[in-house]
Parts: C-alpha cells; sequence; structure tokens
C-alpha cells in the first residue's frame, strides 16, 4: 500500500546512520569556534570535545579509523610550526632569550629574512599558539571525517554538485587502488628474484600501474555510461545564466564574509555580506538542480538528533564568537609580554555544548566494512533513467 512522504522519511528504531550533514556542520562549528582563539586552554579543551564524540558515536567502517591519521596530522603540523620558528625566526618581538643559534650570512635583497639567531621564549609562544590552532581545525575536520561517510555525504548532495562529488569519490576510491597495485607489483618481482629498488625498477613497475588504471577508469565511464550518468533534463538558457550569476556571486559573497570574519574590525559587515552569500547561493545550487533527472532511494532523515547535533556545533560557534568579542585577553593571551593562560568558565561551559551529539546522536549500526562499501558504491554509480534509479 502507498504511505505518506512523512512515513518514508520517519527515522528507523533503533541504531542508524546519522545525517552527514549534521556531523559537518558540528565539526565546522568546532573549527569556527578554533579560529577566535588563540588560548590553549581553549583550544585542547576543543580537541578533547571532538575526540570524546569520536570515541562515543564512532562506527566500524573502514573511513571511521581516519581519525588516528589526523590527531598525528595536527601534531606534525605542530612541530613544523615550531621549528620554522626556531630556525627562521619569529616576527614576534621578544627579550626572554632561550638560546642562540649560528646565523647565515644573506644578502642585502633578503632583508627581513634571517635563517638561525636568537630564539626567544616569546616567539616560541607565539608560533606554539598558532600552530595549536591549526592542529584544532585539523581535529574537527578529522572528527568530521570519521564520523560521516564520505559516500553518504555525496548522496545529500543538491544536484548541481552531484557529478564533481561523484568525480572527488571516484578519485579518492582509486588512490588506494594504486597503491595496492604497486605493492602487488614489487612483491611479484621480489619473488621472481629481480630487485624492486632502482630506477629501472620503478620503470618496470609504473608501466603496468598505469596500465592496469587506465583499465578501470575506461570499465568504470562504460559502466557509467550505461547507466545514465550524467544525463540532464533541458533547460532554458535564461534559467541557466540566472543559476550561474546566483551561484558565483554567493559564492563570492561567502569568501569576503569569511575573510572580513577573520580580521579585527570586520564583523560588523561580514555577517549581513555572509547571509546574502549564503542565500544567494543556496538558490543557484536549487535552480541548478533542475538539469538532474535523477532520483533519491531511501534518504537519510533529518530528524530531532540531526538538529541537536548540528545546532550543538552552531551554538559552540555563536557563543565563543561573542564571548571572545567581550573579552578579548582571555581568548587571545599576550606573549609580549608572556602571561599564563587562563580558561574561563563561560568559554568552558560554551565549548562543553559540544559533547550533545555524544548523547543525541543514535549509535551507528554494526555493519561490516565489506556490505558498507557495497552498498554505498552501488548507490553512487546507479543513475539508469530506464530503471528504478538509486543515486548517492
Amino acid at each position: 500500500m502507498p504511505t505518506s512522504r512523512a512515513a518514508r522519511r520517519r527515522p528507523p528504531a533503533g541504531p542508524r546512520h546519522l545525517h552527514p550533514g549534521a556531523w559537518w556542520l558540528w565539526a565546522l562549528g568546532l573549527g569556527a569556534a578554533a579560529t577566535r582563539t588563540t588560548n590553549p586552554l581553549v583550544l585542547l579543551l576543543l580537541a578533547a570535545v571532538a575526540g570524546y564524540v569520536v570515541a562515543a558515536r564512532r562506527g566500524d567502517a573502514p573511513w571511521s579509523r581516519s581519525y588516528g591519521a589526523f590527531l598525528r596530522l595536527g601534531l606534525l603540523v605542530l612541530g613544523i610550526r615550531l621549528l620554522f620558528a626556531i630556525l627562521l625566526g619569529s616576527p614576534v618581538p621578544g627579550t626572554h632569550v632561550l638560546f642562540t643559534l649560528p646565523e647565515v650570512p644573506l644578502p642585502a635583497w633578503a632583508q627581513g629574512v634571517r635563517i638561525g639567531g636568537r630564539v626567544t621564549a616569546e616567539g616560541l609562544l607565539a608560533a606554539l599558539y598558532d600552530g595549536l590552532r591549526l592542529a584544532t581545525l585539523l581535529v574537527c575536520v578529522g572528527a568530521a571525517n570519521a564520523l560521516a561517510s564520505p559516500a553518504r555525504l555525496l548522496r545529500t548532495l543538491p544536484g548541481a554538485l552531484y557529478e564533481a562529488g561523484v568525480a572527488v569519490v571516484v578519485a579518492m576510491t582509486f588512490a588506494p587502488n594504486l597503491v595496492a597495485d604497486v605493492q602487488r607489483l614489487r612483491a611479484a618481482r621480489r619473488l621472481r628474484g629481480r630487485t624492486d629498488r632502482g630506477i629501472a625498477a620503478v620503470l618496470s613497475v609504473g608501466l603496468p600501474v598505469l596500465e592496469g588504471a587506465l583499465e578501470r577508469s575506461v570499465a568504470l565511464a562504460a559502466a557509467m555510461d550505461t547507466r545514465g550518468f550524467g544525463r540532464t533534463a533541458a533547460v532554458p538558457r535564461r534559467m541557466a545564466v540566472l543559476t550561474a550569476v546566483l551561484t558565483l556571486s554567493g559564492l563570492l559573497g561567502v569568501c569576503l564574509a569569511a575573510y572580513g570574519l577573520l580580521t579585527a574590525g570586520g564583523a560588523g559587515w561580514a555577517l549581513p555580506v555572509l547571509v546574502i552569500g549564503l542565500a544567494a547561493a543556496f538558490a543557484g545550487l536549487l535552480l541548478g538542480g533542475r538539469r538532474s533527472v535523477r532520483t533519491r532511494y531511501r534518504p537519510d532523515p533529518w530528524a530531532l538528533p540531526e538538529w541537536l547535533t548540528a545546532g550543538s556545533g552552531i551554538a559552540v560557534a555563536a557563543s565563543t564568537a561573542w564571548l571572545a568579542a567581550l573579552d578579548p585577553l582571555a581568548f587571545a593571551p599576550t606573549v609580549v609580554p608572556p602571561t599564563a593562560p587562563v580558561l574561563p568558565v563561560a568559554a568552558a561551559a560554551a565549548l562543553l555544548l559540544g559533547l550533545v551529539p555524544a548523547c543525541a546522536a543514535p549509535p551507528p549500526p554494526a555493519a561490516t566494512a565489506a556490505a558498507d562499501t557495497a552498498t554505498d558504491t552501488a548507490a553512487t554509480t546507479d543513475t539508469d533513467p530506464a530503471q528504478p534509479r538509486r543515486t548517492s
């Protein structure tokens, strides 16, 4: 019997995957909060909040294991930032000299640049705060990657961005295959008693790898063509021009607003520009989706857990920005002279709102990795207009 649209979109009872857009909104909210402060205590608390939510709601799919890689990448970025501050110096003036390195003499045209010299505590503190902020941003992005499936996120993209999203997913899928081919061919050379090192070995392995990648590309293109991928509906030229103008102007407005929000005196005009840019971009994407002839098969529902998850991230970003405007010194401790950072109680309470998904989000189903990958791949490529279409 036919069911209502509300019944079809009702979330199932029990474990289920949360909407990937909700996870990304939550993570972007935490990342936006990280950009408003250089206080190491606030940044460490943000990273701890993201890590706790990942530990509480991470599934067993292959993409869920990427959080550790982002943590290591954040530590690497922090170390590189400190190393550059030691070797190349820091623009922050300081009087507390920790040690002095041999300075390399540079020509006159390289004034303002130095290699070696004095290393001050103020310069290292400034580099530590900046590197920790960037590492926290990477941790927030890693949390979204570990909690939201890329293939399920592709299924939620608007029709105007579907082709670009498929290209990104296909590229991400082909990279592990290339690595596996290289390892397989190197093992085959070793079993035949040949060396797998040197330029000759690289050339002998590279040609079969490229040949295999080309064969997979041709096979995938043929499969997507037979399933009707890339077919679009006829749209009037006036509508296509309006779509392009709205999308480009909206994205340009979002870029300008992001620049204004990151600067000291642009908060007054940046928020209205951000709202207008998002509205224009959304209207352009909505109109551009009319060219897509695909249908949606079992779309992910957006229910109360999604609202709570996305709202917690937005609340963290908004409250952090408001508190940082009220008390700038608490969120940006001075390094000249060095001052001990203090964790404001209001900021800690605001950041703890990011823990809402650990309780509000449903636990992910314990599905096997092979079944999850097969389902996502089939939903991504099945777009035959002659059959009941499933899309990602």
